[in-house]
């Protein structure tokens, strides 16, 4: 790394991913802390020599720098220490680690990747229980014992729910879910051998059911009791998880939703059962073109598919070994898929597709012998194709490692919807328009999203960390965005207290020839109004000589009596354009 680059990573980085540690006689034992806690989680860089002052805002002040001694010797001991027995694995190259000169300082950088899920965890001092880390808000924390688990289950290629659980047997299947899910299995597969077979056989087959070697009996798998079972066993084994879905669209006033599907002993609560009944109300309000293929239509669309792609998501990759929920929120702006569990793969690597990783790959070969999820690895993409043709905002895919949650957010409404603008162009006023369009896409995603942080800006623009600091830096020193701070980590918030400076137009330039006024301040509203495509009463205090918001309404009432301008409603406030 060049000197450049880290002064750009230090004024623009995200906090989560860089740890600063102060420069000592040898390489501090946090170091190897940090180590393990970027390569258990998104990666991230050291630097050794930088002080952060963390309760600084001024970029100028915020970082000291510290000529570390010897460099070439502390180079020397940290591989000697990491090639040692200090860390389980080392993920390094050549290239992660180097020197350089900062403000006149000698430095020392590391770049840590993520480790990829058959290395996790990566642990220090032959310890994976007590010296395993992972990153947080706050900086580097020891992993539970569960989060070890986890991790260690998530490092085999055979999946979370193969296991046999002793004592479950064919009596603790919902029939009617396997009768159903055969009845979709044959229509598919007319020919298919397993047709005719029993009901046990044909769960062998598909991984539901299996022998325990060593004592010959047989048992249910778990992916066999969470897809087909009967709701009471499937409580009684995995008490740790719900499985909910809420309609919170088109609600009536005083109504937390429209539409509730959680255990209420009406249905025997197993992952088809939950699929078959939400679907419909998923795609219940889509648009169905008419199609015709020969003799038969054809009503199924992309986005169908694409939500049907996000449940099976959901189901695939959650981790039923943890407490947590399978969720599904219907909304007016869209939906939200969550799932208990973390990431297999990068955000990234998801985003780009191609890649299969399912945590649960019997689930998951379930599903796609019925149809769902055909394309290993496609699941996804397609997804986001949809969702690109219908021009709808990106899909937003987050995890949180405090509450071990994943959350696939599917908005469908556009990137830069007419309220949208129409909203920021009433709070900024003629500001807006001077943004660039990467500018002007931030502050839209804040406004429809109610924040914004850099990673989301960095999957909707194509952009990396540094570039989107940029942007949100030149946000905030133009007091259009708010700082949330969270520790390490920062999320933004548009400024609802913005206040809109005076233009610096020449209003004389843009006055109609066939418009008449009585004096300077009717002329001053119109121009501006016709400038900014609207103008408020507050901002003709700004730009007149009138100093009350009475004698504001009556100079607009009296263009609104000329014809000149007319009077719109924007939310809960009143905006005055001019009339076309």
């Amino acid at each position: 790394m060049t000197s450049e680059e880290i002064l750009e990573l230090l004024k623009y980085g995200e906090r989560i991913t860089l740890e600063c540690k102060k420069a000592e006689p040898k390489l501090p034992n946090s170091l190897w802390e940090t180590y393990s806690a970027f390569a258990n989680t998104d990666g991230g860089i050291i630097l050794f020599g930088v002080e952060e002052h963390m309760r600084e805002i001024d970029f100028t002040k915020r970082f000291s720098f510290v000529s570390i001694k010897n460099p070439d010797q502390r180079l020397r001991d940290f591989w000697n220490t990491i090639n040692g027995q200090k860390a389980s694995s080392n993920i390094l190259v050549d290239a992660d680690v180097g020197t350089c000169v900062v403000n006149d300082a000698t430095i020392m950088w590391v770049r840590v990747p993520r480790a990829n899920y058959k290395q996790r965890p990566i642990y220090i001092n032959e310890n994976p229980i007590k010296g395993s880390f992972k990153r947080n808000h706050e900086g580097d924390y020891h992993c539970t014992e569960d989060e070890v688990k986890a991790m260690l289950r998530d490092a085999s290629d055979s999946g979370n729910d193969g296991g046999l659980l002793n004592g479950y047997t064919i009596d603790d299947i919902d029939v009617n879910a396997l009768r159903s899910y055969r009845i979709e299995f044959e229509h598919r597969n007319p020919d298919h051998v397993w047709n005719g077979i029993d009901d046990q056989t044909f769960l062998k087959n598909i991984g539901g059911y299996a022998k325990d070697r060593d004592t010959g009996k047989e048992w249910l798998t778990a992916a066999g009791l969470l897809m087909f079972g009967k709701g009471i066993a499937v409580r009684e084994r995995f008490d740790n998880i719900r499985m909910d879905y809420i309609d919170e669209s088109n609600l009536i006033p005083g109504s937390r939703w429209s539409d509730r599907l959680t255990y209420d002993g009406m249905w025997e609560n197993n992952l088809y059962n939950f699929m078959r009944q939400v679907i419909p109300k998923l795609v219940s309000d889509l648009k169905r073109p008419f199609r015709m293929e020969g003799m038969v239509r054809v009503d199924d669309t992309p986005v169908h598919k694409a939500i049907r792609e996000a449940i099976v998501n959901m189901m695939i990759h959650a981790d039923y070994l943890v407490t947590g929920i399978l969720k599904i929120v219907k909304s007016d702006k869209g939906f939200l898929f969550s799932n208990p569990g973390n990431l297999k793969l990068p955000v990234q690597a998801i985003y780009e597709g191609g890649h299969s990783v399912a945590r649960n790959p019997r689930i998951q070969t379930m599903f796609r012998m019925i149809g769902y999820g055909d394309n290993i690895g496609s699941g996804f993409p397609t997804i986001l194709s949809a969702w690109g043709n219908e021009n709808w905002r990106k899909p937003d895919l987050t995890q949180s490692e405090e509450l071990h949650q994943v959350d696939l957010k599917l908005w469908m409404i556009s990137l830069m919807p007419p309220e949208c603008t129409e909203g920021l162009k009433n709070l900024y006023g003629w500001i807006y328009s001077k943004l660039d369009k990467n500018e002007q896409i931030i502050l839209g995603t804040a406004y429809l999203e109610k924040e914004v942080t850099n990673v989301r800006m960095q999957s909707i623009l194509e952009l990396n960390s540094i570039e989107i600091g940029h942007s949100l830096s030149s946000l905030v020193e133009k007091e259009m965005l708010v700082i949330n701070k969270n520790g390490r980590w920062t999320s933004y918030r548009l400024n609802e207290d913005y206040h809109i400076p005076s233009e610096q137009l020449a209003f004389t330039d843009i006055v109609k020839e066939d418009v008449h006024f009585k004096n300077e301040s009717d002329r001053l509203i119109y121009d501006y109004a016709k400038a900014n495509g609207f103008i408020t009463t507050h901002q003709i205090l700004e730009i007149t000589k009138i100093t009350t918001n009475q004698g504001a309404n009556v100079a607009l009432n009296r263009l609104i009596e000329l014809g000149y301008i007319k009077r719109v409603r924007e939310g809960r406030h009143f905006i005055y354009q001019v009339v076309k």
